[in-house]
C-alpha cells in the first residue's frame, strides 16, 4: 500500500495516528478542489449550474458503497444535524437506550428532548447488557456508535442483526463516523434501520459532508418536520409531496464539500473495499496484541475478541509530550492517549509508537 501512504504527505514529517480525530486530506482530492474552485472563480452560477448533478451522482455513490437505495440516502452537513432533525420527528413516548460514555452527539440530542432514557453498561459483555435492557425495560429504540470514540470498542454487527430479528419493533440508530471506511458494510441487510456519519474522518473526504441511511420502514415511524425550498428540489408545487429523506436536505448543499465524499467513495472503490477491510484487520490484531504485551490497554478490550483500529493507551501529559516530540500525532481522550491507525498507516508505524511506549512505562 506504499503507493496509497505517497498520497498523504504529512507522513513526510510526522506518524499520524489520528484518523479517529480527524482525516488526512490526500493529493488527488486537493486537486479535484482546486479544480472545482477556480471553475467557481472564473464563471460564478454557470459553473454551479453546470455542477448540479454532483449531488445525485454523491447521493448514487454512497448507495452503492453501502448497499443501500439511493432514495433512501439523505446527504448532511454532519451526523450531528442530521440526528437532531431525525428526533424531532420521533414521538417523545418512545424509550429509548443509549450505552454509558457514547459519543455526545449520540446521547445529548435525546437528553435535551426529555425522552425516557436508560444506559447500559459498556464492558467486555457489552452486546448482552444491551439485549437484557432490551428485553427487561422495555426498550423501543437504541442508539449507539458502532465504534467507541474514546477506545475503539466495536459493536458486534451480527449480533444487532439478530437483536433486530428477535425485536423486529426495536428502532436501531447507529452513528457511523467512527466506522465507516474502515469494513466493508451492507446496510440493506444489516439489521440498522438508521445509520448517520460524518464524513471528515475514516472516509477522508474533509469537512462539511455527511450522510444518512434509511430502511424504507423508518418514515411510518418518524415524522420529520424540517423543510426548505431545496426539500422541494426549488419547486414549489412539490411542497406537500415532499420525499422523506429531503426533508434533511432543505437548504443548498455544496458541491465543494459532497463532491469531496464521492471523490473519496470512489477512491476507496479503486483500492478495494476488501483490501482495506483486511489491512485494517490485520493492523488492528496487530497492534492490540503489541499494546497488549506492554500493559497499556484496559481489561475491557484485552476481554473482547474483535476490535477497531482505535486504542486507548495508559499515559498522562508527559507521555503525550513525549510521543509529539517524536512527531506521533495523536490525542489525548477521557484518561489516556488515544491513537489510531488507517489505510496509510504501517505495521512500522506501530512499532515506531510501541518503541516509544517501552522507554517511557
Amino acid at each position: 500500500m506504499e503507493h496509497i501512504r505517497n498520497e498523504f504527505p504529512v507522513f513526510q514529517k510526522y506518524i499520524y495516528a489520528n484518523t479517529a480525530s480527524s482525516g488526512l486530506p490526500y493529493h488527488k482530492l486537493m486537486q479535484w478542489r482546486s479544480e472545482h474552485d477556480q471553475g467557481l472563480l472564473h464563471g460564478g452560477s454557470i459553473m454551479r449550474d453546470s455542477t448540479r448533478e454532483i449531488l445525485n451522482e454523491t447521493r448514487e455513490t454512497v448507495a452503492r458503497f453501502f448497499n443501500c437505495t439511493s432514495e433512501n440516502v439523505a446527504l448532511i452537513q454532519n451526523f450531528s444535524i442530521g440526528m437532531n432533525i431525525l428526533l424531532e420527528g420521533l414521538d417523545k413516548q418512545e424509550k429509548v437506550l443509549l450505552l454509558d460514555g457514547d459519543y455526545p452527539s449520540v446521547a445529548w440530542p435525546f437528553e435535551r428532548r426529555g425522552f425516557s432514557i436508560t444506559f447500559a453498561k459498556l464492558n467486555e459483555n457489552l452486546e448482552e447488557n444491551i439485549r437484557q435492557k432490551v428485553l427487561n425495560e422495555k426498550i423501543t429504540v437504541l442508539a449507539i456508535s458502532i465504534v467507541q470514540w474514546l477506545d475503539g470498542i466495536k459493536i458486534d454487527l451480527d449480533f444487532l442483526k439478530k437483536l433486530k430479528e428477535e425485536f423486529p419493533g426495536l428502532l436501531i440508530i447507529a452513528d457511523g463516523t467512527q466506522f465507516c471506511g474502515t469494513d466493508v458494510f451492507d446496510f440493506k441487510n444489516s439489521g440498522i434501520d438508521v445509520l448517520g456519519a460524518s464524513s471528515y474522518k475514516w472516509l477522508l473526504s474533509g469537512y462539511g459532508n455527511g450522510f444518512m441511511l434509511f430502511k424504507s420502514e423508518v418514515e411510518d415511524r418518524i415524522a420529520v418536520k424540517t423543510i426548505g425550498f431545496n426539500s422541494a428540489n426549488a419547486e414549489p408545487s412539490k411542497k406537500n409531496t415532499l420525499h422523506f429523506t429531503k426533508c434533511f436536505e432543505p437548504g443548498h448543499l455544496d458541491t465543494l464539500n459532497f463532491g469531496s465524499l464521492k471523490m473519496s467513495l470512489e477512491f476507496f472503490e479503486k483500492i478495494g473495499k476488501d483490501v482495506i477491510e483486511k489491512q485494517l484487520h490485520e493492523l488492528s490484531n496487530y497492534a492490540k496484541e503489541e499494546l497488549a504485551a506492554i500493559g497499556v490497554l484496559s481489561n475491557v478490550v484485552l476481554k473482547r475478541k474483535n476490535h477497531s483500529t482505535i486504542f486507548n493507551i495508559v499515559g498522562d501529559a508527559n507521555l503525550f509530550k513525549k510521543l509529539e516530540d517524536n512527531n506521533i500525532i495523536c490525542s489525548q481522550r477521557g484518561n489516556g492517549i488515544r491513537i489510531s491507525f488507517h489505510i496509510y498507516n504501517t505495521i512500522n508505524d506501530v512499532d515506531s509508537i510501541i518503541k516509544i511506549l517501552k522507554t517511557e512505562i
